[in-house]
């Protein structure tokens, strides 16, 4: 196979872990949104955050890791996984309140967010695009109330909130990326967190849970899991800013599963909400992304020159 044929193989292969990260990690939220409406929040996650810090341990041993769990960034560790677990909540709350196919605006807040807040948080430089970006953002939220700020409901409340919890949790993450290569503890420690304090929970809003709705646990654990190996693999196939903006087809499932799962049709507003604040993360990936296009570029055409 030639250079240029593998490179295809492995473009094709990284947006088709991409798809399959976004229907999966779709499915996921699928299996929130109908847990809430029957149950309370430590009855999924109490499970499903002991399966996946299980899950993350025999990953670990599997690949032979001599530094087990431990983390370089315990404090950093801790805000990690509080931040993740308060999150978590928040987010099966709102899947409670919202449309299934609104909440998806609110999730893709979160990378904007980290990248306005990672300036004065982790010393990183903040370009004006970003600013940008998250005004766009807000008006795509905006899109959700047409009647104006007197329309805000509990669920849109609760979802800024996630918002806000899941960006803290994502600085956190990118802080202990940069000095720290033990990616399985970033895994294992917010789930062990959601078990623990799930379980301490879970006496005082206990609802008989039938095998199946039990199974159905298990399953979200395992589809969680998953979908964060196989977005590994994507980002291993494609640099990042392809990827990113690929993950919003996460929007296109959510408004399948939403039609045919839950009977949900959203409005216009939903789609142009979307459309935004979709258009507004590309926008940041591809400000982010084009000085390092341009030097591959540059030194590409200074490598055709032959040498006199």
């Amino acid at each position: 196979m030639s250079g240029s044929a593998r490179a295809g193989a492995a473009v094709a292969g990284g947006v088709g872990l991409t798809a399959l990260y976004t229907l999966l990690i779709s499915g996921a939220d699928g299996i929130t949104k109908m847990f809430a409406a029957s149950y309370s929040a430590p009855q999924l996650f109490a499970v499903s955050g002991g399966i996946v810090a299980l899950l993350s341990l025999l990953a670990n041993r599997a690949g032979g890791n001599a530094r087990g769990m431990r983390t370089r960034c315990p404090g950093a560790m801790a805000l990690r996984t509080g931040a993740t677990v308060a999150g978590a909540v928040a987010f099966f709350h709102a899947f409670r309140l919202l449309p299934f196919a609104e909440v998806f605006l609110f999730i893709a807040m979160i990378p904007l967010m980290t990248a306005l807040l990672s300036g004065p948080f982790l010393g990183e430089q903040v370009r004006p695009q970003a600013w940008g970006a998250l005004i766009l953002g807000i008006v795509g939220i905006m899109c959700l109330l047409p009647g104006g700020i007197g329309t805000v409901g509990a669920g849109h409340l609760v979802a800024l909130a996630a918002v806000l919890l899941g960006t803290v949790s994502m600085m956190a993450s990118r802080h202990i990326g940069k000095r720290d290569d033990n990616l399985l503890a970033q895994v294992f420690y917010p789930n062990l967190g959601l078990m623990v304090v799930m379980a301490a929970a879970l006496p005082f809003v206990w609802a008989p849970m039938g095998l199946a709705d039990l199974g159905w646990a298990a399953i979200y654990a395992c589809v969680l899991f998953f979908a964060r190996w196989v977005l590994v693999g994507a980002f291993r196939a494609l640099p990042a800013y392809v990827v990113t903006p690929l993950m919003n087809l996460q929007f296109l499932w959510m408004v399948v599963i939403g039609a045919l799962v839950f009977g949900e049709a959203p409005g216009p507003g939903v789609y142009l909400g979307a459309g935004i604040v979709i258009g507004a993360g590309a926008w940041l990936i591809y400000d982010q992304a084009a000085p390092a296009i341009a030097l591959r570029r540059a030194a590409r055409g200074h490598a055709a020159i032959p040498a006199e």
